[in-house]
C-alpha cells in the first residue's frame, strides 16, 4: 500500500492501523444491524413515526451521556473504557438477536435495545476519538480523522446492501447475529493495544468536578462554541434523509429492504469520494466555504428524495449527501480536536458528539412527525429549508480555521516549596501578581489580561479580578482562587506551549527589576462562620 498521501499517512503506525481495520469489521456488523432494526420496524408497525425513532433511539443516548463518557475519557484509562463499552454492546446484540429469532420483538423492545446499543456507542465514542491522538502525532491526527470516516463509509457503501440481501434472504435476526460477531476483532485489537500514556501524580478528578471542567472549557473557547452551533444545525437538519429513507425506499420509489440497502451504499459510496476529496477541498477552500457546501448539498439530496420516482435518481442524490456528510462532520470534529489540549480533548469531543448527535435526535423525531403530518415528500423538503438558514447563519457565526496552536503541554510549572504544612485538599487558595506597568503599556496590558482571564478560567481558576493600586498607579494585581492547593497544581499544568506567548508579553510589559511577584496564599477565616454579625442590646419582649 502507497503512503504517498497524507489520508493514508496514519496508517504508518501499527496500533491505528490494526484498530481501524477492526473498526471497519465492527462498524460493517453495525450497519447491518442497522439495517434489520430499521427494516423490522416497518414490518411490526404501520407508524412512519416510529421507524423514525430507529435512529433517534440510537442518536439519543449519545446526546445523553456523551459528556459524562468524555470526562471517563479524559479521567480513565481510554483503552479500558472503549473494551467495557464493546462488551456491552455484544452482549446486548446477543439478546436481540435471540429476541428477534424466537419473535419476541414489540415496536417498543426493539427501540430499547437500540438504545441499548446507543448507549454503548455513547461510552465507546469519546475514548476512541480521544485515543486517535494517543495512537498518530498531531501532524497526522487530521488526516488519521478522516480516514475513520473514510473507514466508516467504507462499510456504509456496501453494509446497507450486504445487510438488504440478508435480512430479505435471512430475515432480520441474522443481521442481528451478524453484528454480535462482529464486535469480536475489535475487541481482540484493544486487548493487545498498551498504550504508553504518562502517568498522571495528580488524584483522578471527581466526575462532578471533571464535567464542569469540560464545560468551563467549551464556554471559554469562542471556536469551539462555533463548532457546536454549526454541528446542531447540521445535525438537525441532514438528519431528515436517514431518518426518513426506509419509507422513500417504499412509498417514493416502491422498493424493498434490497432498495433501501442500495440507498444507503449510495450514500456510502459518496462518503468515500468526499473524503478522497478532502485534503484538495481543504486546501483549496476555507472552513467555512466547505460547510456551506456540506449544507447546499444536502438541501440538494433532500430536494432529489422528495421528488424522484427512480431509485437510481435517489441514489444519485444521496452519493451527494454521503459526500457532504463527511465533510462537514470531518470538519467539525477535526477542529474540535485540533482546538483542545489532550488533558480536556474527550470532554470538548463529546460535547460536540451531544449536540450533534442530539441534533440527529431531534431532527430524526421532527421529520418523523412532519412525514406523519404532512407526507414524506414535504418533510423533506422542509429540511432542506432548514438547510439553507444553516448557510445564512455562517455569515454571523463563521467556522474558524483550521487551528495551528501547539497545544503540548508547557510544562515550566514547578510545585514551590512551602513554609506552611498542607495537604492536598487544604484551600482555598488565593492567588495574586503584581505587576509593575509604565502608563504607555496599560492598553495592551488590558488586551493581554482579557486574555489572560480567558486562559486562567477555561484551566480552572475562580474569581478572577484585576486590580490598580490607588496610592502606586503603576502598580496591577491580577487574583484569582482555586479551591485546593491539588487544583492549583493541576491548574498550573495545564498550561499549553500557546499560552506561553501571552506570559512572555505580560513580562515584557513588566518594568519591575525582578519577575512579577507571585504570592500563594489560604484563606483562614477569624472567627465561626455566620459569628460576623453585630447584635444590638437584648430587647425586652415584655414592654
Amino acid at each position: 500500500m502507497s503512503y504517498t498521501s497524507s489520508t493514508l499517512a496514519p496508517l504508518r503506525h501499527e496500533t491505528y492501523r490494526t484498530i481501524w481495520f477492526a473498526s471497519i469489521a465492527s462498524n460493517f456488523g453495525g450497519l447491518i444491524q442497522a439495517v434489520g432494526a430499521a427494516w423490522m420496524m416497518t414490518t411490526i408497525t404501520s407508524s412512519e413515526n416510529m421507524v423514525a425513532l430507529v435512529q433517534t433511539s440510537t442518536a439519543l443516548p449519545i446526546m445523553l451521556f456523551s459528556l459524562v463518557s468524555g470526562a471517563f475519557a479524559d479521567s480513565f484509562d481510554r483503552r479500558r473504557v472503549m473494551l467495557i463499552a464493546q462488551y456491552f454492546m455484544l452482549g446486548v446484540s446477543a439478546l436481540l438477536s435471540v429476541s428477534a429469532y424466537f419473535g419476541w420483538l414489540s415496536p417498543w423492545l426493539l427501540l430499547f435495545f437500540t438504545f441499548l446499543i446507543g448507549c454503548g456507542t455513547a461510552l465507546n465514542n469519546p475514548s476512541w476519538q480521544a485515543s486517535v491522538g494517543d495512537m498518530v502525532p498531531r501532524a497526522d491526527l487530521p488526516a488519521a480523522v478522516t480516514l475513520n470516516s473514510v473507514g466508516f463509509n467504507i462499510t456504509r457503501s456496501v453494509g446497507p446492501a450486504i445487510g438488504g440481501v440478508i435480512v430479505a434472504a435471512a430475515g432480520a435476526a441474522a443481521a442481528f447475529a451478524v453484528n454480535t460477531v462482529s464486535y469480536f476483532a475489535l475487541i481482540y485489537a484493544l486487548v493487545r493495544w498498551k498504550p504508553n500514556l504518562p502517568v498522571s501524580t495528580l488524584p483522578r478528578e471527581t466526575l462532578g468536578s471533571a464535567v464542569f471542567a469540560g464545560l468551563r472549557y467549551v464556554s471559554m473557547s469562542p471556536n469551539l462554541q462555533k463548532v457546536l452551533l454549526r454541528g446542531l444545525i447540521f445535525g438537525i437538519s441532514a438528519s431528515s434523509i436517514l431518518a426518513l429513507l426506509p419509507i422513500v425506499a417504499i412509498d417514493l420509489v416502491v422498493g424493498g429492504p434490497l432498495t433501501y440497502g442500495l440507498m444507503l451504499g449510495s450514500f456510502g459510496i459518496g462518503a468515500i469520494g468526499g473524503a478522497i476529496l478532502n485534503d484538495r477541498l481543504r486546501e483549496r477552500f476555507s472552513s467555512e466555504t466547505i460547510v456551506r457546501m456540506s449544507f447546499t448539498g444536502f438541501a440538494v439530496s433532500a430536494t432529489i428524495a422528495a421528488f424522484s420516482p427512480i431509485a437510481a435518481l435517489t441514489c444519485a442524490g444521496l452519493v451527494i449527501s454521503g459526500a457532504c456528510w463527511v465533510l462537514a462532520l470531518s470538519l467539525f470534529n477535526t477542529i474540535v480536536q485540533l482546538s483542545t489540549p489532550r488533558w480536556v480533548v474527550g470532554r470538548a469531543l463529546s460535547l460536540y458528539q451531544t449536540v450533534t448527535f442530539g441534533g440527529i435526535a431531534g431532527g430524526s423525531w421532527i421529520w418523523g412527525v412532519a412525514a406523519d403530518t404532512y407526507g414524506v415528500s414535504d418533510a423533506l423538503l422542509i429540511s432542506a429549508l432548514v438547510m439553507l438558514f444553516g448557510i445564512v447563519i455562517g455569515l454571523r457565526f463563521s467556522m474558524p480555521a483550521f487551528a495551528s496552536l501547539n497545544l503540548d503541554p508547557l510544562n515550566r510549572f514547578t510545585e514551590p516549596a512551602l513554609g506552611l504544612d498542607i495537604t492536598p485538599r487544604s484551600g482555598p487558595i488565593v492567588v495574586q501578581i503584581d505587576y509593575e506597568i509604565a502608563d504607555a503599556d496599560v492598553p495592551e496590558f488590558l488586551a493581554l489580561m482579557g486574555e489572560r482571564r480567558r486562559i486562567r478560567i477555561r484551566d480552572g481558576a475562580r474569581n478572577w479580578a484585576l486590580m490598580r493600586d490607588l496610592e502606586k498607579p503603576g502598580r496591577w494585581t491580577e487574583t484569582y482562587h482555586t479551591p485546593t492547593w491539588v487544583e492549583y497544581i493541576r491548574h498550573n499544568q495545564r498550561r499549553t506551549q500557546a499560552d506561553a506567548e501571552n506570559i512572555e508579553r505580560l513580562r515584557d510589559l513588566h518594568r519591575g527589576e525582578d519577575l512579577p511577584q507571585v504570592h500563594r496564599l489560604i484563606e483562614r477565616q477569624a472567627i465561626p462562620p455566620n459569628d460576623d454579625v453585630f447584635y444590638k442590646a437584648p430587647i425586652d419582649l415584655h414592654h
